[in-house]
């Protein structure tokens, strides 16, 4: 049998490469049913915001945990493509000026830099709705009750209980509202919303569409929660010891803008251990799944030691 650790490179590069060719066919110039026309300016500002990088760890997620259940992975690429456009809208959004101010996003400009503001906005409305529009469709399961079911959990996922209420929580960590100083347990929750929601998405959105049982969708759930941890620790780690042009965006402004971090409240050394932790806690939730889930496995790792 392949190394593990070969065997999930490849798994990731090939769903980025199957990703990127379902979403650039999605977000074709030609409308669909329903639509008038697709305005040129906003069509190629949003295949700017999703094509062409990333890597794609959140379909990848998505198309393992659908693969232990023996889900088509045509529809699991389907999921997969709608996860990606609601990530990529919250990072968008994210670097506009009255949210975190950035110019780089992937080593290249931001979309309000090599656009516009005004451009920005609607590339993340159209992202977040399109999203919902791709959960919809046939394509993605013929039985319209679980496309229900994959639709409620992505906006909850990222809605005021999930992502977006957590970039609130993360704005007011920065000092910008008034609110008592945060403890590990706020930290925790804030960003088990602001980052760790799409991830737990990730996997359970594989197994919804796998018809999970409910205590194997309660395992995929605990290995995303817990890698979706180990992605912010690793995040907040690159913020300090990263630097721009491998990170591909601003480092430091944790630190400046002295927002509460895991590496803030733990240290440097404390959030290493953490994230061992961490690992730990996700192999042993996906174990139950044996030999299937050692890809899985890896990931955590992958996530925990990431330098991008």
């Amino acid at each position: 049998m392949a190394d593990p650790t070969a065997r999930f490179k490849r798994h990731l590069d090939q769903v980025a490469l199957d990703t990127e060719k379902l979403l650039e066919r999605l977000l074709a110039p030609a409308a669909v049913a329903g639509e008038r026309l697709r305005p040129a300016r906003l069509l190629e500002a949003m295949r700017y915001a999703t094509l062409g990088g990333g890597k794609r760890l959140r379909p990848f997620l998505v198309v393992e945990t659908a693969s232990l259940f023996g889900a088509p992975r045509r529809q699991a690429l389907m999921v997969a493509a709608a996860l990606e456009c609601v990530h990529c809208y919250s990072l968008v959004h994210d670097d506009l000026p009255a949210m975190d101010n950035d110019s780089l996003r992937r080593g290249r400009p931001t979309v309000h830099k090599a656009f516009d503001d005004a451009t920005a906005i609607l590339v993340g409305d159209g992202l977040l709705t399109f999203a919902f529009d791709i959960l919809s469709r046939p394509q993605t399961h013929q039985d319209p009750a679980l496309r229900v079911r994959l639709i409620s959990a992505l906006a909850r996922a990222a809605g005021i209980g999930g992502m977006a209420g957590g970039q609130m929580l993360d704005l007011a960590a920065e000092g910008r509202y008034a609110g008592p100083k945060l403890n590990f347990d706020d930290i925790r929750n804030l960003q088990a919303m602001k980052t760790g929601a799409l991830l737990v998405f990730a996997c359970s959105g594989g197994a919804i569409l796998g018809k999970a049982n409910r205590k194997e969708l309660a395992a995929v759930e605990r290995y995303g929660a817990a890698v979706g941890e180990a992605f912010q620790v690793a995040d907040d780690l690159l913020d300090v010891e990263g630097d721009s042009a491998t990170v591909g965006k601003a480092t430091g402004k944790d630190m400046a803008a002295h927002k509460a971090t895991f590496v803030s409240l733990l240290g440097i050394n404390g959030a290493r251990e953490h994230l061992k932790t961490l690992v730990r806690k996700a192999e042993k939730a996906i174990s139950p799944f044996g030999k299937d889930a050692e890809v899985l496995k890896v990931a955590a790792n992958f996530i925990a030691n990431r330098r991008s």
